[in-house]
């Protein structure tokens, strides 16, 4: 059953502050990276390139953790436990750069123009938020 992302929760998700995300390698054990983060309200937006390590895990084995940490302050976050409910390259492309001037003021992403970009939209079924 999914859980709401409200409040702090939310705030943190919206905010300028990086996620770690933790998905699951073929031999079962984790794998983690950090990346931007994004929320429609409904659900955690991760936007990446695609064969990259990690969607390629999400693809595979849809169960992901994604920890928000606040960046003014390291000892409150938001921990988000769910499953990836859609991947779609729809709107990828114009989602990088929304996160691009969020997270660096450039509203033109920087990568590879020709690289193909997806969006993983996760349903938390579980959100914890610690701290603050």
């Amino acid at each position: 059953m999914a859980e709401k992302i409200a409040g702090r929760a939310r705030e943190l998700i919206e905010g300028k502050n990086f996620a770690a995300v933790a998905s699951l390698s073929g031999d079962g054990t984790p794998h983690v990276v950090v990346t931007w983060v994004d929320t429609d309200g409904e659900h955690v937006l991760l936007n990446t390139a695609a064969g990259r390590t990690w969607p390629t895990n999400l693809e595979r084995d849809p169960r992901v953790t994604v920890t928000v940490v606040n960046m003014d302050n390291p000892y409150e976050y938001v921990q988000v436990r769910g499953r990836v409910a859609e991947r779609t390259e729809a709107g990828a492309r114009d989602h990088i750069d929304k996160l691009s001037e969020k997270y660096t003021g450039n509203p033109n992403y920087p990568g590879p123009p020709d690289e193909t970009r997806v969006i993983f939209k996760v349903v938390p079924e579980r959100v914890i938020h610690r701290g603050g």
